[in-house]
């Protein structure tokens, strides 16, 4: 489904002393239709850069991105926007995607009508039936963004991203601005989507915990590079790569992996 072939991302500032710095390093990955990759790595690894690369909203500065068989890098703005709507993105604050000015119903609805997928008589049956699928009540589409909590409001933006019937989905960080029932709430429902809808999903996090529970598939990065990548049972299992090991025994000994017992018997 989706494809990163050598991809590097260079970054230059200042005019007379030009400086160099690369974000991601000859990257390459693949993921399955309806599989679902964890990338993992400390902050300013190039996580971020990476998936937003894997959706073209930032240029490689080399490489190839393929999307469904098809060479995104190669296509034109005009053709890009036709495949838009099957590839978007869950950010980790869900104020990045709502507009206060709006309510849930309003929101959920502006992406139909942009590409113009539903009639004005279907459109209110699809926004009960996303906010159902999300986990919200009916009465919650008359609100404002304001007015929800912070799980609810990541709920509307994921909606919003679900309305566009996409085959695949970068989530950076979801649920990283949440506390952890509510993180709990929401990693549930991202997993239950994709089983039902067959989404293709590129799960970004620091969080080894999260990863382990949401991705088939890891790849670890660090300094831009993939030093490592497999399966998820054998990459936290039995890691190969010394920043990987040292990522592990680090969740261990600060105690943030809650799935110790559970990672013995991956």
């Amino acid at each position: 489904m989706i494809e990163l072939d050598a991809i590097t991302k260079v970054y230059t500032k200042g005019f007379l002393r030009r400086q160099k710095t690369i974000a991601v390093n000859n990257v390459s990955l693949s993921i399955k239709k309806g599989g679902s990759l964890g990338l993992v790595g400390e902050s300013g690894s190039g996580k971020t850069t990476l998936g937003r690369i894997a959706l073209r909203l930032i240029e490689p500065t080399s490489g190839m991105v393929r999307f469904d068989g098809v060479n995104l890098t190669a296509l034109s703005r005009s053709a890009l926007r036709q495949i838009r709507p099957r590839m978007q993105i869950v950010f980790q604050d869900p104020d990045t995607s709502l507009d206060p000015r709006m309510t849930v119903r309003n929101c959920v609805a502006e992406p139909m009508k942009i590409w113009n997928l539903v009639g004005p008589q279907e459109e209110e049956d699809r926004i009960l039936e996303l906010l159902e699928q999300v986990g919200l009540q009916p009465d919650l589409a008359g609100r404002y963004s304001f007015e929800l909590s912070g799980g609810q409001k990541q709920r509307v933006a994921l909606a919003r991203v679900l309305a566009l019937n996409p085959g695949f989905i970068v989530a950076d960080e979801p649920t990283a601005a949440l506390d952890l029932s509510v993180q709990a709430q929401v990693l549930s429902l991202i997993k239950s989507v994709q089983k039902k809808t067959n989404l293709t999903l590129l799960f970004i996090s620091h969080d080894l915990q999260i990863i382990e529970q949401m991705s088939d598939t890891v790849a670890v990065m660090h300094k831009g590079a993939i030093v490592e990548q497999g399966t998820t049972r054998d990459v936290l299992k039995t890691p190969k790569d010394p920043y990987t090991k040292n990522l592990i025994a680090a969740a261990y000994e600060s105690e943030t992996w809650l799935g110790k017992e559970r990672g013995r018997s991956l």
